[in-house]
This record gives structure tokens, sequence and C-alpha cells, in this order.
């Protein structure tokens, strides 16, 4: 699985997984089984309503051709939407998404906006629509962040959060029962704070980056206000802002 690496507008560098392909199509085919319920329940709904006002409402769709085109377009207009609006809605995840734990990202490190939502869905006519997504499979597997058209025009990537159950996936830390915290503002970040923090320490000290840790223990003592202990290293105070964290929240 391809990794993404983002640099946030704060200089923190997060990585993530790149979504695969499979997943991907995944999503694509739970929002296109939504689309074709929301269709086809609504298709229902007009026949039973064309066949319960006899002929007079048949004949008045015979007759009227263009009111006949506006009523199609008002109905498909959901289905046609749908991707632009839930991504836009929901920061770049529709309900396939949220299903498969996918989210585009702008791979600049800032939000994502309408903007780059519009593109990527303007782009999926030859993505995806044409030729039934082979330019988007080719597009993916030949990327670096696995990117189709509509991702690399737009700078956004798709990423995956699907997590091992592993505590080092989590924020959970094994603590000794007589542990003692040492700084009690820790309490000032939250769980995706100490997520962040615990996922790219450990990838920092895999790999050598001890400039990402002085960047970690920075953006912790803006945010928290500590003054840590003289002569520590900042890898030791951060796993002691990890542990505190963990103590004081379960112990609330």
């Amino acid at each position: 699985m391809a990794e993404i690496q983002i640099t946030t507008s704060q200089n923190v560098i997060l990585n993530f997984k790149a979504a695969e392909a499979g997943e991907r199509i995944g999503a694509y085919f739970i929002d296109l089984l939504i689309k074709y319920s929301y269709f086809f329940t609504i298709g229902y709904l007009i026949v039973k309503l064309i066949e319960s006002s006899g002929s007079s409402l048949d004949r008045m769709f015979m007759e009227d051709q263009w009111g006949l085109m506006a009523i199609y377009i008002i109905i498909l207009s959901p289905t046609i939407i749908y991707t632009l609006a839930l991504e836009t809605y929901l920061s770049g995840q529709t309900i396939g998404k949220k299903l498969m734990k996918i989210q585009v990202v702008k791979i600049d490190g800032y939000q994502a906006g309408f903007l780059d939502f519009f593109i990527r869905w303007a782009m999926r006519l030859f993505d995806i629509n044409l030729f039934s997504g082979i330019i988007a499979l080719i597009s993916i597997g030949n990327s670096k962040k696995h990117q189709r058209l509509g991702g690399i025009s737009s700078g956004t990537a798709v990423i995956s959060f699907k997590k091992q159950t592993n505590i080092s996936h989590t924020i959970l830390t094994e603590l000794n029962e007589d542990y003692v915290p040492t700084y009690q503002s820790v309490i000032k970040l939250s769980d995706n704070d100490v997520r962040i923090i615990k996922e790219n320490l450990i990838r920092a000290k895999k790999n050598h980056d001890r400039k990402t840790i002085l960047i970690l223990k920075q953006k912790i003592l803006n945010v928290t206000g500590i003054e840590p202990e003289e002569n520590i290293t900042a890898e030791k105070f951060i796993n002691t802002v990890i542990e505190d964290y963990n103590y004081l929240t379960q112990n609330m």
C-alpha cells in the first residue's frame, strides 16, 4: 500500500496510507447502489401517481414533452450531483467512502474545498464513466499517490483510515499501576491530537527523523503551555505527554 506524506500549514508532517483500488471500487458500488435505489424508488412512485390519476396525467405528459424532460432532470439531478454534494458537505466523503473508511484530502496539507471536489467530480466523466473506469484504474495503478486523473488535476488523493487493532495504532499506552503523571495540562489535547502525535512519533523514530520529533514537541508546547523538565529529550518528553494523557483521561 502506498504511503502519502502531507505537510500541514503548521509544518507538521503527517503520513497516511493511500486507499487501495479495491476500497475505492467498493465505495463506488455502495454509492451506485444508493443512487439506483433512489432512482427506482422515485420512478415507482411516479408510475403509481400516473396510475392513480387515470389517463389525464398520462395525456398531459404525452402532450408536454418539455415538461416531461424537466421532470426527468429534476428526478435525476440528485444522482448526478450526489458525489459532489456529499464530498463537499462531508469533507471528502460520500456514504460509500464513510463505510469503506476512506477520504479525499489535499496533498498540500490544506483543507480540500468545493473547487477541488468540483474538479474531481467533473473529471469523473472521463476517469470513470467512459470505458467503465478503466482509465481511472490505469491512472491509480501508475500514480505514486494512487491518484486518478481527477485527483492529479485537483491536487487531492484518497487516503485510508483502516487500522489494525494493535495498541500501537491507538492512543492507548500500557501504564504501571503506580504511574504518576508529570504534566497535568496535557488534557488540553484531544484524542485525535494524541493519536496523530503517537503515530508520527513512531514513524519518526523508525525513520530516524529527528526534525519531525522536534516539531511535534514544539506543537505540544504551543497547545498545552507545558514547561518541560530540564535535560529531557524531545522523544522522552513526547512519550511522557502520551502517557500522562492516557492516565489523566482514564482516571477523570
